[in-house]
């Protein structure tokens, strides 16, 4: 099992009701997992947000509590339901309606790598499917929930960034004829999981940085989004997905040499969004 299945950074002064987290960018891979694989080296990393921790990490100088996960996304998906287990990998798992998460092999245990390579030769018990959620997916949402609660508490409302990336050619054809290409793309369940005003403050936030932005298309947020997205009760989920392509190489798994200069356009960004939430902005009461 891993050592942990994530960590979180306080800031020094929690001043704002903005949380960062990053539920896919864990490295921590378990040897006996490795030992099963099919995969390994960076065919096995390429399901990894790789270093998306790294481009969020200012969110503490700012004043916002860094939830980061630390269990890589191929042992177990922390942006899945605990119910989206896929009967192609796990004995035993019922068969549910149709997903297409799980259809494509990306229920909460993975089946499949970027690419659609399999993990593993034949299935895994049931009982060790409930084992990882039990030690990992479990406390990682116990403490979301726990990070969101206190925001409410302390400033009557959250916003949760929910940080991913993605690989260049996800939005290939996504730009409209003669639009330049999104750098950035906001999912916010087209309206239901954040209120107008924070969404478009955060699509603000990317745009001061010279970051061309889209919405919904092609990731309009998946379970972190859904599950805690409540706008009309002041909590406000945006997941963010970031070209790879902007600051690492996406074949090797390694950060390119545009990546500290895009680490720092990051950290302005992470700045202004903290900024949306902090103590005494009533910008976004009226929501």
């Amino acid at each position: 099992m891993p050592s942990r299945p994530f960590h979180i950074v306080q800031p020094t002064e929690r001043n704002t009701c903005v949380i960062f987290a990053s539920p896919h960018s864990g490295r921590e891979y378990p040897e006996d997992f490795l030992a099963r694989a099919v995969v390994g080296g960076t065919d096995i990393r390429s399901s990894e947000d790789a270093y998306v921790d790294r481009l969020i990490a200012a969110a503490p100088r700012h004043g916002a509590p860094l939830l980061l996960a630390d269990v890589p996304r191929a042992y177990v998906d922390l942006n899945r339901s605990a119910e989206e287990l896929d009967p192609a990998i796990v004995e035993g798992a019922r068969a549910v309606a149709h997903n297409p998460r799980i259809a494509s092999g990306l229920g909460v245990i993975p089946r499949v790598v970027a690419g659609g390579r399999a993990l593993y030769r034949g299935k895994i018990p049931l009982s060790e499917a409930h084992q990882r959620i039990a030690t990992c997916w479990r406390p990682y949402h116990a403490q979301l929930g726990a990070l969101l609660k206190e925001a409410h508490e302390r400033f009557g409302q959250a916003i949760l960034i929910d940080c991913h990336s993605m690989p260049h050619e996800a939005v290939d054809g996504v730009a409209r004829h003669g639009a330049k290409r999104p750098d950035v793309v906001l999912g916010d369940r087209f309206g239901a999981a954040a209120g107008a005003a924070v969404v478009e403050r955060v699509e603000a936030a990317f745009a001061r940085a010279g970051l061309v932005t889209a919405r919904n298309a092609p990731f309009a947020g998946a379970y972190t989004v859904q599950h805690y997205g409540r706008p009309l009760r002041n909590q406000h989920v945006i997941q963010i997905e970031i070209d790879r392509s902007l600051y690492m190489d996406e074949r090797r798994v390694r950060p390119n040499g545009d990546f500290d200069a895009f680490v720092q356009v990051m950290s302005g960004v992470v700045a202004d969004i903290a900024l949306i939430g902090a103590a005494g902005d009533g910008a976004l009461a009226a929501e």
